[in-house]
């Protein structure tokens, strides 16, 4: 086939995936330059030479970020300097042994490592100057070490543990020792362990509402089926799902996904208020929807196939709590099922018709009854949903109604069909005895997206009002931020300016603390900077990269010395847990390397085939074929012998649990829509589609989806991303955009009382009206005018929380546009 694929020239095939954000899928191996596999494991691959030319060196690495993925990368070597990022050569080109080739951020991964941003040596605030102002000056490891230890002990000594926060962050992820997620696993974790604890965090910043409704609905976190099980449906369903931009590479699900549909045919729907990468490479349908209406959406298509008895009712009697009334617990009120709600007998007196969840979503009356009908009518049918529909105000409620959508079809624990989730993927039982061996002995943990309110206001925080976990309450706030490999501290999480403002204020956070190897956002506000080393600088295993039913490892080899003054963060923390009397404990003898291969020798315990150290080293990645993830197989084969850890053994669309907290948690009445459910109900909320039709100040409702161009923050400041191929802009719907006289890349402002970004119009009819979309992750910048020119989407966003998992709602903001 030479230069062609399907009679398309190599030079439009490559244009045509680049428009789309294909960067892998539908592309051959053999076509493309790797060599085919002969065998179902790595070591049985043939390999194309990794023989360099003189002065020259290949050696394995990987890009460690928050895109779900774990991609190898072959970093060639000349005179101590990567000069050139090459792809995985192994593997093949069917999924389950699929070459795992990198995406446009694993491929600029140069441009980090080299980046005038790069942090070179540890920094310490001007004393006098103002967080934020940029005053630094440069001084040893031993001085930074000895006054971050010495302000740590003064601290836990006036404080106490509870005063010691571990930042969210996930900007090295996947690997072993040089990891900042989870938390509970980091170094620095490991060493606060070994002194008395630190005050820990539930949830994340990505799921934390699906993750604090999973315990409700299947009492725990249970994914959907594996992607390349969709071979075995007649429909897929996506909400707000977008592999294709969020999982690129073929160390996220971009082959997957494009191969099983090349192969297969699955007619795909995929229902988004954007029109997205996803949608365009594998969508036969695209539904827009109002953000934060997925569950009325939900309750539209309920009503049909109730209607018309398309659901699957015998499913629902055996495995289910809840659906109707012979089904509810005990304690529950009459009319408080699910169909009661559904067809207008519940407390609200409301038929979820079709045109009722039009007047909610956007959504024709006439394209809900044929999505009901088409869902009803295809079986199996794969429902899977994304993150963004329950990063919402709303999303515990938003997640639970996508997971009712796939029990009212019958779907859990079948081939082709699944549980509602996000899609699950094989995974390698590798061991990690360095990241689990301590338990932290403080046992108080606060939400993710509140660590703001414990440095405002931490004595002042309640398990009934605040969600305060192990405790009934914070006995202190807040008093020490250790930020490691993330941008939490500023640039992710809510409301930037008042974000700002709060750690100005060095009577609250007396001491920050950031590791990274970038001056982000959030070191700018530290007190000491600590330069880390990257991944090409050291040595780790990536233990459980994975995509569809393909399980791998990849042992990332050091390709340079430490650039400037770099340390791996072990090394730091070893010395740090010196000041502390803690050093061989924390160590336990054992240099980073050797822990590397400590991790592998554990593993080969569980998985016999896996490489040795030796082995790994020269093969850089190791792969193997698994089997199809099914998540509550057993419990659809025998429920009795399988039962959930849910109250009732069985899925629970009611909660009496949560009926239970209702009437137990304290809420703002003034506050629409913060309130819990015992049933996943559409609930309107402040900022929400509703506020955003009737408001004149603000009407539009903005979100802010994840970018092909960066991995959240991640790779926000290399050149060939941010400035070239991937810019920054704000979608706009044609309609809102006419009606402003804004014209496609126009300079435009987005604001609202919480702050004002400048950012470049695209005008699309790819996102419904009503809505704009800003990418999110982009780097904060504040001109003299208090603009935000880097067009930070979290400029607009706010600290308050949703009800159950008191989760970050990034997208519920509402905002107006016009033209700069």
């Amino acid at each position: 086939m030479g230069n062609a694929v399907n009679g398309v020239s190599r030079r439009s095939f490559l244009a045509w995936t680049g428009a789309v954000g294909a960067t892998t899928a539908l592309v051959s191996a053999t076509q493309f330059g790797a060599t085919p596999g002969v065998g179902k494991h790595n070591a049985a691959f043939a390999q194309e030479s990794d023989n360099a030319p003189e002065g020259q060196k290949i050696v394995w690495s990987a890009c460690t970020v928050n895109c779900g993925s774990r991609c190898p990368l072959r970093l060639v070597v000349e005179d101590g300097r990567v000069t050139r990022v090459l792809p995985d050569n192994t593997g093949t080109d069917e999924v389950g042994s699929q070459q795992i080739r990198a995406c446009v951020r694993g491929r600029s991964i140069r441009h980090r490592i080299y980046n005038p941003d790069r942090l070179k040596t540890p920094l310490k605030r001007v004393a006098g100057t103002e967080r934020g102002a940029g005053q630094w000056e440069e001084i040893s490891w031993e001085q930074a070490l000895d006054e971050i230890a010495d302000k740590m002990k003064q601290l836990l000594a006036d404080y106490g543990n509870e005063s010691i926060y571990l930042q969210y962050g996930t900007g090295t992820i996947g690997a072993t020792i040089a990891r900042s997620w989870p938390p509970i696993q980091t170094p620095f974790a490991r060493l606060m362990n070994l002194i008395g604890g630190y005050l820990n965090h539930y949830g994340d910043y990505s799921s934390a509402q699906i993750a604090g409704a999973y315990p409700y609905f299947y009492g725990e976190w249970t994914p959907s089926n594996s992607f390349d099980d969709v071979k075995n449906a007649k429909l897929q369903v996506m909400f707000g799902n977008n592999p294709l931009e969020t999982r690129m590479s073929g160390g996220g699900e971009t082959m997957v996904t494009q191969k099983i549909k090349q192969d297969h045919g699955v007619k795909t729907i995929v229902i988004d208020p954007r029109y997205s990468e996803t949608a365009v490479g594998l969508g036969d349908e695209w539904v827009a929807l109002r953000p934060g209406t997925d569950a009325a959406l939900v309750a539209g298509i309920a009503h049909v196939l109730i209607e018309e008895n398309l659901h699957d009712q015998e499913f629902l009697d055996t495995y289910c709590v809840g659906f109707d009334e012979k089904t509810l617990p005990k304690e529950a009120a009459p009319n408080s099922d699910y169909r009661s709600y559904i067809e207008g007998r519940g407390p609200d007196r409301t038929a979820k018709t079709p045109e009722w969840a039009a007047g909610v979503t956007g959504v024709p009356a006439t394209r809900i009854r044929q999505l009901a009908r088409e869902m009803g009518g295809a079986k199996p049918v794969a429902i899977t949903q994304g993150w963004g529909p329950q990063r919402h105000a709303n999303g515990e409620n938003q997640a639970r109604a996508v997971f009712t959508l796939a029990c009212l079809l019958g779907q859990p624990g079948i081939p082709g069909g699944g549980t509602g989730g996000r899609e699950a993927s094989a995974s390698l039982p590798m061991a990690s005895p360095f990241n689990t061996q301590y338990e932290n002995p403080v046992e108080t943990a606060i939400s993710v997206a509140t660590w703001t309110d414990a440095v405002d206001r931490g004595a002042e925080m309640t398990a009934t009002r605040d969600g305060v976990r192990g405790r009934d309450r914070l006995d202190v706030p807040i008093k020490m931020i250790w930020q490691y490999g993330g941008n939490a501290l500023t640039n992710q999480h809510g409301d930037i300016n008042r974000t700002m403002n709060l750690l100005r204020d060095e009577d609250k956070a007396e001491l920050i603390v950031v590791s990274d190897i970038q001056m982000t956002t959030s070191a700018r506000m530290a007190d000491y900077v600590l330069p880390d080393a990257s991944t090409a600088e050291q040595e780790d295993v990536i233990a459980q990269g994975s995509s569809g039913n393909m399980e791998y490892t990849i042992l990332a080899s050091q390709a340079l010395t430490p650039l400037y003054n770099c340390r791996p963060i072990y090394d730091v923390l070893a010395d740090l847990a010196e000041r502390f009397g803690v050093r061989e404990k924390f160590t336990e003898g054992r240099t980073q390397q050797e822990w590397v291969q400590h991790t592998l020798d554990e593993s080969r315990k569980e998985i016999g085939e896996l490489p040795d150290y030796g082995e790994l080293k020269e093969m850089g990645i190791w792969r193997r074929e698994g089997e199809s993830v099914i998540p509550l197989k057993e419990f659809r084969e025998d429920p009795a012998a399988n039962p959930l850890p849910t109250p009732s053994g069985k899925i629970e669309i009611y909660s009496q649990a949560l009926a239970d907290l209702a009437e137990e948690w304290e809420f703002d009445a003034n506050i629409p829509g913060d309130r819990i459910t015992a049933l996943p109900e559409h609930v309107d909320t402040w900022e929400g589609a509703m506020e955003a039709r009737t408001s004149d100040k603000y009407p539009l409702q903005c979100i802010g989806h994840h970018f092909k161009g960066r991995t959240h923050s991640t790779y926000g400041n290399v050149d060939w991303l941010c400035d070239d191929a991937h810019p920054q802009i704000l979608w706009i719907n044609t309609l809102d955009a006419h009606a402003r006289g804004i014209e496609n890349e126009d300079a435009v402002y987005a604001y609202n009382d919480r702050g004002r970004v400048r950012s470049i119009a695209r005008v699309t009819p790819r996102i419904a009206p009503g809505v704009i979309s800003i990418p999110q992750g982009s780097w904060f910048d504040l001109n003299k005018e208090g603009v935000d020119v880097g067009s930070s989407v979290n400029t607009l966003t706010s600290w308050r929380p949703s009800p159950i998992a008191k989760g970050n709602a990034q997208h519920t903001t509402i905002v107006q546009v016009e033209k700069a």
